[in-house]
């Protein structure tokens, strides 16, 4: 008969050949079907390669690693990737364990042909129609002999070499077919037989011993303890289905726990659990009771599923994935999984108990957690672990916790894990992080802090760090990064699989970076395409696992809530602020110059200088002609305006001593890229060195430091950390997020951005407490009109930095990473992206790289290192970091270059930003009418002008928050009435209040405490323990506004030694009055109240 594969040959003849010759073993010698099968995969993920012109891995060139690749390139899709699988699977079992059963050669020679099918349609016509697969009959050749022979050699003619060919999808780009690819793939009906051999496969990598055709009950399989077996065709009393047969029956040795019934794709799986799954788990039959485990109603099986074989998909859900339910109780729906529960997790489903977990999570004291020897929990900590505690228990699947940067979300996140794991709610917790730094900090915390019976949590519970891969029963905590799990789910090198129950709880930090947020990622890129790869692939780590997601977060980006939901927790910058947890930042300096203002103006006829980013040349264009316009936002991009810098760097100079940072601080200048980030350092050591001040005094801090060496730029870090010089550092996206250096107390920013939420992880760099220099806010210097620009934003975007990997990036990782394979992985893909490069190249950029490369074009230049070994190659792309450097910034500037503009500039102005005032006066007098106008209408404000004793911490809270949100902050204020009066006095939010609602004297915070707690002392003769409290007493004070009876048993520096009952024994029962009488001290400012 005529082969199946035939229609193949007129594109790929090797193919069809292969495909025949499989045929005709089928019957005769299934072990060398079996054989061809794979070796039929091989060949066609060779023609894949040649089609799309990508070059092959030029180490540990398997047919794994390139099926591995084409995956990542988005061109393999689910189903085509498990039949591949199932094929090289088989072929190494046909040649190293002689597999030859003919049953196996059958089911996956048509899965074969659906292959076929599917690589016509997407890489030959794609109005390709296969006519229906035809099983070979099983008849003798008279010359069989002969005709093997023949079909060998035809493939051993064909298989020489593999040489792209030319189709009507030729014509259709690679994204297109990729499309064309998944539409094809989705649309292939596989028989319910080749369903359950891929099915098959999947059980076994996730820890089942399963076979549809040996493990059958028929054939005498029987549950055995040590054994996780899934029985085929297992019998039942239920009428429905094939006779009452269970596709697969599981079992964790003699415990029978679940029941799989396998479907033909079009199948609608969810009704299958309702009618079928649900008869087989009631009819049980009686000779089998010795393998139930309990009863639950009706059921006498806990769990069941339904699948097709499918990759899960939301838009078809009701027709893809695994479909679960557990039976053992009424109230559970069935769910789809991302992929199957292994037994040991069947296991832990077993042995857990939801809701007496929930009871002994709610009556689980805090104590521990308040303990200021432990953790030291602060109260909007301790109600962030609550409102997550009260989602879980109200069966939230996600849940998203919103803390400012700096708030210690780390120690919060510590504190929640130890309730849940300690009240047995969650049995494994996977703590994922998307920067290796983020999880060695984790690591360190979880270390070192202490949490109950001065035990930290890593000596309480089994924690797997990032280096461990797998984990065991007894791992209660397990530190990854989004990288590591990206390699384990969606490209794993081995036969297993992460088990979706493996992780109960996924605790996600820094939940805004599910995109690329910077460039400094600080592990290998290799996984992503660009950054809608990225975002995708992060979502798809958090929901594989069928597990409680809760994620915290300073900024919440729109796809943050998209996969967590709103926020059930918030504890904004601001909050921190009011409650003295985070310093607040002064009003903006803004600062105006000709240039910024008029912007760069060239006329028809002008010449402009040129600056060549490839050869770092200057040169003089010829004659424009048009008019070439430069605005604030294009300086230092596409415009190098030196003149600019140095006008507004000199005035800002003036507001910053380098040599001081003891007592003044650092200082933190965010600048547009690299040079211009030279250009900075540059211009601030010529400001600085007319005064004598070191040049160490003022540093880069880029990847690019120490030539791009991550321990290089480690130890710059930490020098500005940790050591007085630098004292000014100037970054582009490193120290953008992420890097806690308390002691900033100026942010400049030279460059624009366009998100707020790099905006605020920005600003958050300097919002940390310091009490070393006494640091009671931080300065803003915007020449570029940033703060502004973002002004009015409201939602937070995404920002999109990283659209596609970069050389910078790839060296970067490949400089700090050391196994052999990362290496190799890495290397294969600079190769591959200079292969692309290479094709786009102009004359002039392909000189440079000759004369850069000592004379190697881009063919030599990869023939060079690919020839090398894995080290060798390493060294040789590191020493030419400069060429990818040339290539990357010719391709940045479109082949552009920049302009170099001369113009003379002068400032202009240097004002402070009040919201819509201009001035000081009128930000002062706006405050004046807000407070007069809301007087009576706002309680707080009426409570403060008439009766400020009975003002509660509550109520001031609030008022300074609604204050806030009207634009009038203390720290704002203060700067305007020293700005109007040059008389700095520092006044409290509310003195300022009563100044302009009743016309108090205005003093000091500190003043006004002091003045009042003197006056006390004089009116009484308290005794020595007396003294000391009020000592305490005044203490508190400087650093709160508010004093009453009910702080004694609020705020743990009183509440620790007894509370008020304890203290006022020591006032003899009138502390009471003292505290009245300290409030009428407090507030005598001579203001006129009626």
């Amino acid at each position: 008969m005529k082969s199946n594969f035939e229609f193949l040959s007129r594109y790929w003849p090797a193919l069809a050949q292969i495909g025949a010759a499989a045929e005709s073993y089928v019957y005769s010698d299934a072990n060398a079907c079996l054989y061809k099968l794979g070796m039929f995969g091989e060949r066609l993920i060779l023609e894949i390669f040649a089609f799309e012109h990508i070059k092959e891995p030029s180490i540990d060139n398997t047919h794994a690693n390139r099926i591995r690749l084409l995956k990542r390139e988005g061109l393999i899709p689910k189903k085509i990737d498990d039949i591949l699988y199932a094929l090289r699977k088989t072929r190494n079992d046909a040649v190293h364990a002689g597999a030859d059963s003919v049953e196996d050669a059958k089911t996956l020679l048509s899965m074969t042909y659906n292959l076929a099918v599917w690589f016509m349609e997407v890489y030959g016509d794609w109005g390709y129609i296969a006519p229906a697969f035809v099983m070979p009959e099983n008849v003798v050749q008279p010359d069989y002999e002969s005709i093997i022979k023949e079909q060998e050699e035809k493939i051993a003619a064909l298989s020489k070499q593999v040489e792209a060919v030319s189709t009507a999808a030729s014509t259709k780009t690679s994204k297109e077919r990729a499309e064309k690819g998944e539409t094809a793939s989705e649309s292939m009906e596989l028989s319910e037989a080749e369903t359950r051999y891929l099915i098959d496969e999947q059980l076994r990598k996730f820890g089942w011993e399963v076979d549809t055709n040996t493990l059958r009950y028929s054939k005498g399989t029987r549950p055995q303890k040590g054994r996780n077996l899934a029985i085929a065709e297992w019998p039942t009393d239920s009428a429905v289905g094939k006779n009452g047969y269970a596709d697969y029956a599981l079992f964790v040795g003699l415990k029978l726990v679940g029941i799989v019934e396998a479907k033909k794709a079009a199948i609608d799986i969810p009704s299958v659990i309702d009618h079928q799954c649900k008869e087989y788990a009631k009819g049980i039959k009686g000779e089998h009771q010795e393998y139930i485990i309990n009863q639950w109603g009706v059921y006498k099986v806990p769990f069941v599923f339904a699948t097709n074989g499918r990759k899960y998909l939301k838009q078809i859900e009701t027709k893809s994935g695994i479909w679960y339910l557990d039976l053992r109780s009424g109230a559970n729906a069935p769910k789809a999984l991302q992929g199957w529960i292994s037994p040991q997790g069947l296991v832990e489903q077993l042995e857990k108990d939801i809701p007496a977990a929930n009871a002994a999570l709610q009556n689980t004291p805090f104590d521990l957690l308040r303990d200021p020897d432990g953790l030291n929990l602060r109260k909007y900590q301790i109600n962030a672990i609550e409102a997550a505690e009260q989602a879980v228990i109200d069966g939230k699947q996600t849940v998203l916790l919103s803390m400012a940067t700096g708030t210690g979300k780390t120690r919060t996140i510590l504190g929640m894990i130890y309730r849940f794991i300690k009240s047995d709610r969650f049995k494994r917790v996977l703590f994922l992080v998307d920067r290796t730094a983020l999880g060695e900090q984790a690591e360190d915390v979880f270390k070192e802090v202490k949490i109950e019976e001065l035990m930290t949590l890593d000596s309480i519970y089994n924690i797997k760090g990032l280096d461990e891969k797998e984990i065991d029963r007894e791992t209660k905590i397990h530190i990854a990064t989004v990288q590591s799990l990206v390699k384990r789910i969606l490209y794993p090198e081995g036969d297993t699989m992460p088990s979706v129950t493996d992780y109960d709880l996924i605790v996600v930090d820094e939940a805004h970076r599910g995109y690329i947020l910077d460039k400094e990622m600080g592990d290998t890129e290799i996984l992503y395409r660009d950054q809608r790869d990225y975002q995708s692939k992060y979502r798809s780590v958090i929901e594989y696992f069928d597990a409680v997601k809760i994620a915290l977060t300073a900024t919440p980006a729109l796809q943050t809530t998209e996969i967590f939901g709103q926020p059930v927790f918030k504890y904004t910058y601001r909050e921190a602020v009011i409650e003295g947890y985070l310093v607040d930042h002064d009003a903006p300096h803004h600062l105006e110059t000709k240039l910024s203002t008029g912007g760069i103006h060239y006329k028809l006829g002008d010449t402009v200088m040129i600056y060549d980013s490839v050869t770092g040349e200057i040169t003089n264009s010829e004659l424009l002609d048009d008019e070439l316009d430069f605005d604030i936002e294009q300086f230092n991009r596409q415009v190098i305006t030196e003149n600019f810098n140095k006008t507004v760097l000199s005035e800002i100079a003036r507001d910053i001593d380098p040599e001081n940072p003891e007592e003044q601080g650092k200082t933190l200048i965010y600048a547009v890229d690299d040079q211009h980030a030279d250009m900075i350092v540059s211009i601030l050591r010529d400001i600085y060195s007319e005064y004598g001040v070191s040049n160490e005094a003022i540093m880069k801090i880029t990847g690019s430091v120490g030539g791009g060496n991550p321990k290089k730029v480690q130890e710059a870090i930490k020098r500005f950390k940790n050591e007085n010089y630098p004292s000014i550092a100037v970054t582009v996206d490193l120290l953008t997020t992420g890097i806690d250096v308390p002691e900033i107390t100026n942010l400049v920013f030279m460059r624009r951005v366009k998100s707020r939420i790099l905006f605020e992880q920005m600003l958050g760099r300097a919002t940390r407490l310091c009490q070393k220099i006494h640091k009671t806010h931080f300065e803003i210097y915007d020449p570029v009109g940033v703060y502004d620009s973002l002004n009015d934003v409201n939602t937070m975007k995404p920002v999109v930095v990283n659209p596609a990997t970069s050389f910078t990036q790839l060296l970067d990782g490949l400089s700090e990473i050391n196994d052999d394979k990362q290496v190799e992985q890495q290397i294969n893909q600079i190769i591959a992206k200079l292969q692309r490069n290479k094709r786009n190249m102009s004359p002039k950029v392909m000189d440079y790289f000759i004369s850069m490369t000592d004379g190697k074009d881009p063919s030599q230049f990869i023939m060079e290192i690919k020839k090398s070994d894995v080290q060798e190659a390493k060294n040789s792309l590191l020493k030419y970091r400069d060429v990818f450097k040339m290539l990357q910034e010719t391709k940045a500037n479109g082949f552009r270059s920049v302009v170099v503009s001369d113009a003379e500039d002068i400032l202009t102005e240097h004002s402070r930003g009040y919201g819509n005032a201009e001035k000081p006066e009128d930000y002062l007098n706006a405050f004046s009418r807000y407070i007069q106008n809301n007087r009576n209408e706002i309680a707080a404000l009426n409570i403060i002008c008439t009766r400020p004793k009975d003002l509660t911490r509550k109520d001031l809270k609030d008022l300074r928050l609604t204050l806030d949100r009207e634009g009038f902050t203390t720290q704002q204020l203060n700067t305007a009435l020293y700005e109007l009066t040059n008389e700095e006095i520092m006044a409290d939010i509310i003195s300022l209040i009563r100044r302009y609602a009743i016309g108090s004297t205005l003093v000091s915070h500190e003043a006004r405490i002091h003045r009042a707690v003197e006056k006390l002392r004089k009116k009484h003769n308290f005794s020595k323990q007396e003294q000391s409290w009020i000592s305490r007493i005044e203490k508190y004070l400087l650093g709160e506004s508010v004093m009453n009876i009910k702080v004694f048993d609020e705020d743990s520096r009183f509440a620790s030694y007894g509370g008020f009952n304890k203290i006022n024994k020591v006032f003899q029962n009138n502390l009471e009055s003292i505290v009245l009488e300290l409030n009428e001290y407090l507030y005598d400012d001579g203001g006129n109240v009626a």
